[in-house]
């Protein structure tokens, strides 16, 4: 076994009566808040000595035998993501030395395609593995938790997804003059369509004009991709659009990223394949509207009319869909409605994400508690 760093009980955990359990990964922000419950603590991720302390896959506590050497520093393994780059069987092995050890194991599907794969083949029977092998399954909306009960007759609880924007971040967008429709490709990984979406998004904003709307549309992509070809096209399309915009760019810090999806009248997902977004989460932290192909359950996240869905493709059914959302006032960024509603997302998600939080500890305390019995 690899020696690892950053390894031991959180300062304080077993003083205070907390409960010590192993994310896979700890650090990601989403693990961050759901696992904020004050009776919860999370071991840090192990880095190999060396290793950038950024990057945290593949996750080295995903391991029989680092599960093992540490078996007494925790009580429970909750596996997120990060799974992709083991073998077959791995993950079993993992399940098995988590059990041995005493140690409850909580899966979370978040993802019944994986979004960094083009074939998910390998994924999928990963997927078989957890849902064979964990004690409780927790997924973030009824229609993955359908398929969880389809596939694997797995009961998932469902908890949604909780806040993406730090609560400390200022954004203060600028108001243009017409509206402005974002589309963020980032770096073109396998679950993003560039070329498709950028011809759909072409195909909408041009009815839309035709029927009076004063729209453009904004294309980022990042200056590094992994699909060059794709790339290509992208900038071929918008070279010859008279309707988008092609900004690229590097990787965005956080703060230009928020201010940059806070400026949007609406937000284009460009998935051709997926199951939740957080991307969609964090739009709807700064009040902006998203328009979501019909594919996974983005729709599910929120049932509060700010996500518009359309058939990948249908430049048609994405015009409606975006005038749809213009109908609220909070849609114009930078306006008092969009301030407002934002201000009161955040009082919301406040709420909401301790909610989420305490519904973790609760299961992790209950599946303890049954395996004391």
């Amino acid at each position: 076994m690899a020696t690892t760093t950053r390894i031991g009980t959180p300062e304080g955990a077993e003083s205070t009566g907390t409960v010590t359990i192993v994310s896979i990964p700890a650090a990601h922000p989403y693990v961050q808040r759901v696992a904020s419950d004050p009776r919860i603590a999370v071991i840090p991720d192990p880095i190999a000595p060396g290793a950038d302390p950024a990057v945290w896959w593949p996750p080295a506590a995903l391991d029989p035998a680092w599960i093992r050497a540490y078996a007494d520093e925790a009580s429970l393994l909750h596996i997120h993501f990060g799974t992709e780059s083991f073998p077959p069987g791995h993950l079993t092995a993992c399940l098995e030395s988590a059990h041995a050890a005493g140690w409850p194991v909580v899966f979370t599907l978040h993802d019944l395609e994986h979004p960094q794969l083009g074939d998910s083949s390998a994924y999928l029977a990963q997927l078989d593995e957890l849902m064979a092998g964990a004690d409780a399954v927790i997924t973030l909306t009824a229609g993955a938790a359908r398929i969880a009960h389809e596939r694997w007759g797995r009961s998932a609880t469902v908890i949604p997804h909780p806040s993406v924007l730090p609560r400390s971040a200022a954004v203060e967008p600028a108001l243009g003059t017409g509206r402005v429709v974002g589309v963020h490709l980032k770096d073109l990984r396998p679950s993003v369509d560039g070329p498709g979406t950028v011809r759909t998004l072409d195909a909408a904003l041009t009815a839309l004009r035709d029927a009076g709307h004063d729209v453009r549309g904004e294309v980022r992509l990042h200056r590094r991709v992994r699909d060059t070809d794709a790339a290509a096209a992208v900038r071929e399309l918008c070279a010859a659009s008279t309707t988008v915009d092609l900004i690229e760019h590097e990787r965005l810090a956080d703060d230009d990223l928020f201010a940059a999806l806070a400026r949007l009248d609406a937000c284009v997902l460009p998935y051709r394949h997926g199951t939740h977004s957080g991307w969609l989460e964090l739009c709807w932290d700064l009040g902006v509207p998203v328009a979501a192909p019909r594919v996974g359950f983005f729709a599910e996240q929120h049932a509060d009319g700010t996500v518009a869905s359309f058939t990948a493709g249908a430049g048609d059914e994405l015009a409606v869909a975006l005038a749809s959302l213009w109908v609220a006032p909070s849609a114009r960024p930078a306006s008092p409605a969009r301030d407002a509603l934002v201000d009161e997302r955040r009082g919301l998600r406040a709420v909401t994400d301790a909610a989420i939080a305490e519904r973790h500890a609760e299961l992790y305390l209950r599946l303890l508690e049954s395996r004391a019995e």
